[in-house]
């Protein structure tokens, strides 16, 4: 690496350094610059390089570098204070504060050191007449350290009590200590209030709110409130990320995912910073980190996950069990070693406590996915989800966990009956347990029969053949009512399987028969509505054959003989439900029957209602689960009349009533189509709450890809929030499983544009760029360009934003070029006006070959700008309506402001003393735009008088005051005119290029107009 010349090029070289991302390679940079100082032969060098040592050192993991280079500083300071300036003098002190936690960081360090290294810090603070605030702070977590509270209550209550001054930590380091010490007493709300204004934002600095954002997630919940707990770890993680000095501050990340269900983020977490499992520099950071690691696998193993391969220190491969024996090995031996150090046993029982803590949450769904990922479960969706009804689940579902082991076949064979009775969710397990318990035993023909049909009940259309043994086996246990319903079963389940003819034919004699044994009350109505609903099944299904075959209504016949066959149903079962649950069944879905004919015949208002009879007739019968399939039918129906709050009742109908009976991509569907109903009602907070929840059932239905419609949702959501960070954690994990392929073009361009969106409201505006330049790139492909161009155009500002004014002015230029194809003058305008400043603000380009006009410099600034002026006028010029003409109007006023004020800077940088000739041309733009601008008269107030203002600055420094008066005089006479209430609200503020119509904008022109009337008096009267 080259060598410095001299100071300013060892200044540089720091500098440099200085803004390198933090670790080793930063670390032994700045020790080679120490080297460089020292050949300098320059004392104040060599005092500014150990400084700078001493700072890359105390933000790494290698804390253990900062102490000698310190000593080194400390003694040139003892020797040769002549050779410290003001502020090398400020950080000498300043860096005591580091020294004492580096020294309690350091295993060892003797205890005694750390007291005596204490006490010469407020010898010297004395001395430099410092106050004890930021002494008092060192002291308490000295004494914090080895458990002693006494003395560190007293030094937390001197420590608030003592002057703030040059050595006190800023605001927000403050409030981060004071918040941490609350904490470790228990007092979690005190900790939460004190961080408070730094989660805000009110106080921020390089560190915070990184490490408050993390000290924060533990206490938030222990009282509950998890929904703060996970916005802080998403915004936290995403700031601890690229800095690798904040181990502990990811350590306690780590811990939140281990403690609310969140273990496969949590290895995402380890994988992520490997040389966190090692690294000697700073011994209590990685027993922090460790005992993280340890609580994490524990929390593995005991979901059975103990041998499943993990993340672990390099050179081998571990599984979940043996990493946690190795971290829980080196972090007690760590904290045994500080123990002995310290005398006390404080250090190694607040170690096992945190290796010990149970879950705090179940499960916290964080919006963001994980890999590896469960396999994904069936065809992936080729429309956005609102488009899928949602799936209930069917009434044979088990809840997890439901006790299903009795001993001996005959109490399972009559749980499976009861179970069965009462139409339970759990009713075919029960039967599949029955028929295992029953193998090899002898059973009667009933029991037989039974046991046929249900294992025929599981296997869908492959059951028809077991349907009809069974039919044969109840006929000889002398039950011919049940043996046609199970034949009837068979012929639905062929339809099932396509052969719709073939079912209607195999139907046909059951149901003859069984309405003959029904009037000779040979059979009973249960039997006999079976036998009906399965016909009624068999000539619905051949109606949605040909909706799914033509696209159209079902033929008149088709869907009269369906019609027919319900109403039949209902004829016979309808109102005898009365304590017969199966009879209430029957009626219900054969209300739902009509309701599908209904929206066949194109009639959506009758089928809605019926949907919602059909709902509530479950629900009264005690079978809300069997409710889901309708009211999601209900919604989808609602949604299509346009009844917004129909359509999110029935969907929170159906998910209270799905409950626990709810399968995982049901539930997932039911809750975004909520969210999108709520986005839409404004309901924001809720609607992310609820695409949150679609987001973690769609991973737990192992469905990447709607699990990606959902985070795309929930991004969009939290960005409208104003969750930057949040939103854009969920949005880059979005585009993980997003595709043009199954997802479509449009919501990958979207994600990446709210991405954009995000990345830039958190000023990293270079990715930013990046986004908007991936979505541009699709968006250049599309018929209408409009998209296309705002991209670019949006690229354009994030670069510039940036620094990278060359890649600005390649954006702006493409963007010029849409706009002016889509023929929008005000994109146009603005592309231009945004070179000119580009142009002006770049670096000095090459000279341009003969006769090519320079890329950038004055020249070109001013060419882009008068071409704006151009494109404008011409534009307007060719205006037809009012509000365009008035609109470009206010664009063309805006470009001639800004016009004046590139042509002022031109002019204070060409000579020294400026340029008398191009302030005149300044001024005379602003005067015209004040013009442009008064031809609209109250409409443009605000940016009339902003062109006035800056006009009388321009006229006071060209040495007019009278003239400056004039114009300060007409802003108040501007405001004065409108009245108290009048202006304020009205003018351009809701058009582009317009200024604030606010009751502020109008005050602040006012005050401003009174400060250049004074000027303008005081140079008068001189």
């Amino acid at each position: 690496m080259r060598g410095v010349g001299d100071l300013g090029g060892l200044r540089s070289a720091m500098e440099d350094n200085a803004g390198q991302p933090e670790g080793p390679a930063r670390n032994a940079r700045a020790e080679q610059l120490v080297g460089e100082a020292e050949r300098l032969g320059d004392p104040a060098a060599l005092v500014e390089a150990l400084a700078h040592h001493v700072r890359v050192g105390n933000h790494s993991s290698e804390k253990d570098r900062v102490f000698v280079p310190f000593t080194r500083l400390l003694g040139l300071w003892d020797e040769h204070p002549e050779h410290f300036g003001e502020a090398e003098a400020h950080s000498l002190h300043w860096f005591f504060k580091w020294m004492s936690a580096g020294m309690l960081d350091q295993v060892d360090v003797p205890l005694a050191s750390i007291e005596k290294w204490l006490g010469e810090m407020e010898r010297r603070y004395r001395l430099a007449g410092y106050s004890d605030r930021a002494v008092r702070a060192s002291e308490l977590w000295v004494a914090a350290h080895v458990g002693d509270t006494e003395r560190a209550e007293r030094a937390f209550v001197a420590w608030l009590g003592a002057d703030r001054d040059d050595m006190a930590d800023c605001h927000a380091c403050e409030l981060n200590g004071q918040g941490r010490w609350h904490a470790e007493r228990g007092r979690d709300a005190e900790a939460l209030a004190a961080w408070a204004p730094v989660v805000e934002g009110e106080f921020v600095c390089a560190h915070e709110p990184h490490n408050v954002l993390a000290s924060s997630l533990l206490p938030l919940l222990r009282l509950g409130r998890a929904a703060e707990a996970r916005a802080n770890h998403l915004r936290g993680l995403r700031l601890v990320r690229p800095m690798e000095s904040m181990r502990t501050a990811y350590a306690d990340h780590v811990e939140f995912c281990a403690l609310t269900g969140n273990e496969a983020r949590g290895l995402e977490l380890l994988a992520e910073r490997p040389a966190y499992f090692d690294g000697a520099g700073h011994p209590r950071g990685r027993m922090e980190y460790l005992s993280t690691v340890a609580l994490l696998m524990d929390r593995l193993a005991a979901l059975g996950l103990g041998e499943q391969a993990v993340p672990g220190p390099a050179g081998r491969a571990w599984t979940a069990r043996e990493l946690a024996g190795h971290a829980r090995e080196n972090a007690l031996s760590l904290a045994a070693r500080f123990d002995a150090r310290n005398g006390t046993p404080y250090v190694g029982e607040r170690t096992r406590a945190r290796m010990e803590r149970a879950p705090l949450v179940e499960r916290l769904p964080l919006g963001v996915r994980v890999t590896p990922s469960p396999p994904a479960r069936g065809p992936e969706p080729t429309v956005p989800p609102v488009a899928v009804p949602p799936v209930a689940v069917p009434h044979d579902t088990v809840p997890p966990g439901t006790p299903l082991a009795e001993p001996g076949p005959a109490a399972l064979l009559d749980r499976a009956r009861r179970l069965s009775e009462a139409l339970r969710p759990n009713a075919m397990e029960a039967w599949a347990a029955a028929a295992r318990a029953c193998e090899g035993v002898e059973l009667d023909v009933r029991e037989r029969a039974e046991l046929a049909d249900h294992r025929a009940m599981g296997q869908g259309p492959e059951g028809a053949a077991l349907f009809e043994h069974a039919a044969e086996l109840y006929a000889e246990a002398g039950d011919p009512g049940e043996s046609l319903a199970a034949r009837t079963r068979a012929a639905y389940v062929r339809a099932l399987g396509g052969d719709v003819e073939g079912a209607l034919a195999s139907v046909a004699g059951p149901y003859e028969e069984v309405l003959a044994l029904y009037a000779e009350d040979a059979t009973g109505v249960r039997q006999a509505a079976s036998v009906l609903m399965g016909r009624a099944r068999v000539l619905m299904r051949r109606a949605q054959e040909a909706v799914e075959r033509t696209g159209a209504v079902p033929a008149p016949e088709v869907l009269g003989a369906a019609r027919d066959a319900v109403t039949e149903v209902l004829a016979l079962v309808d109102g005898r439900g009365d304590g017969d649950v199966r009879l209430a069944a029957r009626a219900a879905e054969a209300r739902a029957m009509l309701a599908d004919l209904a929206a066949h015949a194109g009639e959506p208002a009758r089928a809605a209602a019926l949907f919602e009879r059909a709902a509530a007739q479950f629900v009264a019968a005690g079978l809300p689960w069997f409710a889901v399939e309708y009211e999601a039918r209900l919604a989808m129906l609602a949604h299509q009349l346009e009844d917004v709050d129909g359509t999110e009742r029935a969907l929170r109908a159906a998910l209270e009533h799905g409950g626990p009976y709810l399968e995982p991509p049901g539930r997932a569907q039911l809750h975004l189509q909520l969210a999108e109903v709520l986005g839409g009602l404004d309901e924001v907070d809720e609607a992310a709450r609820q695409a949150l929840e679609a987001a973690h059932w769609a991973d737990e239905a192992g469905d990447a890809a709607f699990g990606a419609w959902a985070r795309q949702m929930l991004g969009g959501f939290l960005l409208r929030q104003g969750d930057w960070a949040e939103a854009a954690e969920v949005l880059e994990s979005a585009l993980t499983d997003l595709s043009a392929e199954v997802h479509g073009d449009g919501p990958v361009v979207q994600t990446l544009w709210w991405l954009g969106d995000c990345l830039s409201e958190l000023g990293e505006h270079r990715a930013a760029a990046e986004r908007w330049l991936l979505a541009a790139e699709t968006a250049r492909h599309w018929p209408e360009q409009q998209d296309h161009a705002t991209l670019a155009h949006l690229a354009g500002e994030a670069l510039g934003a940036a620094g990278l004014p060359a890649e600005a002015d390649r954006a702006y230029a493409r963007a010029g070029a849409l706009w002016r194809e889509l023929g929008d003058p005000h994109g146009l305008v603005r592309s231009l006006r945004a070179r000119a400043w580009l142009a002006l603000d770049a670096p000095d380009a090459p000279d341009a070959p003969d006769g090519a006009e320079p890329a950038t410099g004055s020249a070109a600034a001013v060419r882009w700008m008068e071409e704006a002026v151009e494109e404008c006028a011409s534009a307007l010029d060719a205006a037809a309506g009012e509000d365009s003409r008035r609109l470009l109007t206010n664009e063309l006023g805006d470009t001639h402001r800004q016009f004046g004020e590139l042509l002022a800077r031109i002019a204070e940088t060409e000579t020294a003393v400026g340029n008398g000739a191009g302030f005149e041309a300044a001024l005379a733009r602003l005067l015209e735009a004040v013009a442009v601008f008064a031809a609209l008269g109250d409409l443009a107030v605000h940016a009339r008088t902003e062109a006035e203002l800056a006009a009388g600055r321009l006229a006071l420094d060209l040495g007019r005051p009278g003239e400056a008066r004039a114009r300060a005089s007409a802003v108040v006479a501007a405001y004065a005119a409108l009245g108290p209430e009048s202006g304020p609200e009205s003018g351009l503020d809701a058009d582009p290029g317009s200024t604030s119509g606010s009751e502020d904008t109008a005050r602040e022109r006012v005050r401003e107009a009174g400060r250049l009337l004074r000027l303008a008096r005081e140079r008068e009267e001189t």
